[in-house]
């Protein structure tokens, strides 16, 4: 009998599974979309329960598609700071807040005079925000205390789908780091936050290394998707280091650069970086989904949206072209870009900036437009603008100890060669693609592959799976030029901001 493993992402708007084979390749997957709601301004949440079905479904699906390769394993990469408030059995109070949920950011003076952000940063390696899941819970503590006071766990989507599997809650170092009430030093809830918020341990789950066994998947929910053999449930990881992981960047100097929604480079640590540079812009550092590394995150929520906002405004000749011809219409707007860098500036801040600003009042930009501008010189600079973005965040790790000497590209971005050159151009360094496409649920299937079969040279497994494709190395000539471009770059935020503030 061949074997298969599963991996489960768990996202904002959508969850995905996927069984993968012992070497890597997918058997089968299935996707599932579930609603945000957002019934009052700055509250975004989801219905945890249509959520779980939707993996229950896709499970399902995929179950469907075995012929003899059943699961012997499974792991989850789940969103950070959602959280969930339920009962003994686990039902839901309420629905689940969201990462960008706004009501978690009344608390952060609070802990500004409880704690203060250089303590807060030290214990938990995350930048004092109102993101955190810790802010989140004190908010139903105020103002629905009949919800705070009936919740026997508050769970984020890990141990909340490991609970509904049978078990007790569990969740990995990764994931717990993005609550903001774990000692990332110590590896453990940190007794003074949970003090301060008053919050009982015992109403969170215990968390584990990524890649440890938690126990089988109970008889009942076995039964129910047909799966002939026991199931093995192993801690997971937050999305970002699952995706790491399924990317191959499991050694320092190495980051993912994760081209979607949002735009989020990752980089591999060696050790845990806790130094002022990092605090003052805004990153973090906690636990990598594999031993003994750690990792942070910078990102610009823009991203890989900005695509979709030309092609939505801009592109309607490409769209009655891609309906014609079959053609896929984010290739046709980016093919005959102009070889040489533009001349034109965007700033990509067309929603909140994300890391170092995060800053609510920014928006986009495009400087330098003139009678001869052309739409494809428009469609590259916007690709421009988002990678001196990111270029910018990688100066800033840089500055704070963090070097990244290669990138690995996974996500939408890394289907197209136009943009992959421009951020090989743009950063200086090497972009590599991979044999890999879901990245994040085969860093979750590989974490319960390394638990059912107690695996110790884990690197080793991984390498020899995710398999470098291509390599996008800097052309020199534009490498300079984008040099001279991002010294004008670096003054467009400070100036709009000005500007902004003014009126």
């Amino acid at each position: 009998m061949d074997l298969s493993y599963l991996g489960i992402d768990v996202g904002t708007t959508g969850c995905k599974v996927i069984a993968f084979d012992e070497e890597g390749r997918t058997v089968a997957q299935a996707y599932r979309e579930y609603p945000l709601y957002q019934l009052n301004q700055g509250w975004i949440e989801l219905d945890a329960d249509e959520v779980f079905r939707s993996v229950e479904d896709c499970l399902q699906e995929v179950s469907n598609f075995y012929r003899g390769d059943y699961p012997v394993s499974l792991a989850i990469s789940a969103q950070g700071e959602a959280v969930i408030p339920v009962d003994e059995k686990g039902g839901c109070l309420a629905r689940s807040m969201v990462t960008f949920d706004e009501r978690g950011d009344e608390f952060v003076p609070f802990w500004k005079e409880k704690l203060g952000e250089e303590k807060f940063f030290k214990i938990t390696g995350m930048p004092l925000s109102g993101i955190g899941t810790i802010n989140k819970i004190l908010w139903w503590k105020k103002y629905t205390p009949d919800i705070f006071s009936k919740a026997r766990y508050f769970l984020c989507y890990e141990d909340f789908i490991v609970f509904r599997l049978g078990l007790k809650p569990a969740m990995n170092y990764s994931l717990a780091g993005r609550t903001m009430m774990f000692d990332v030093k110590k590896a453990q809830w940190s007794s003074e936050i949970l003090d301060i918020a008053g919050i009982d341990e015992n109403q969170l789950a215990q968390p584990f290394p990524s890649g440890q066994a938690i126990g089988l998947v109970s008889e009942a929910f076995r039964k129910k998707m047909g799966w002939p053999h026991p199931v093995l449930v192993a801690c997971g990881a937050h999305d970002q280091p699952s995706g790491a992981l399924g990317a191959g960047v499991i050694r320092p100097y190495l980051a993912m650069d994760a081209t979607g929604t949002v735009e989020c480079i990752a980089p591999a640590i060696s050790q845990l970086v806790l130094t002022p540079l990092m605090r003052e812009n805004n990153l973090c550092c906690y636990h990598h989904s594999v031993s003994d590394l750690f990792i942070t995150l910078v990102y610009n929520f823009t991203g890989g949206q900005l695509l979709r906002w030309y092609r939505d405004n801009f592109a309607g000749l490409e769209k009655e072209q891609s309906r014609l011809l079959q053609k896929n219409v984010y290739d046709l707007i980016l093919d005959g870009l102009p070889e040489d860098p533009t001349n034109l500036y965007v700033l990509p801040h067309f929603t909140t900036t994300g890391t170092p600003y995060f800053d609510t009042n920014s928006c986009g930009m495009i400087v330098g437009l003139k009678f001869q501008t052309t739409n494809k010189e428009v469609v590259k600079a916007l690709l421009e603008g988002i990678s001196l973005e990111m270029k910018f965040n990688l100066e800033l790790l840089s500055n704070a100890g963090v070097e990244v000497r290669a990138l690995r590209a996974i996500g939408g971005g890394a289907r197209n060669e136009h943009w992959l050159q421009i951020k090989a151009d743009v950063y200086n360094l090497p972009v590599e693609t991979l044999n890999v496409s879901e990245a994040a649920c085969l860093g979750a299937a590989l974490l319960g592959r390394k638990a059912r079969e107690n695996i110790e040279d884990f690197s080793s497994l991984v390498n020899s799976i995710v398999q470098v494709k291509q390599v996008y190395e800097p052309n020199p000539t534009n490498a300079n030029r984008y040099l001279e471009k991002y010294e004008v770059y670096k003054h467009l935020y400070p100036a709009l901001k000005q500007c902004i503030y003014k009126n």
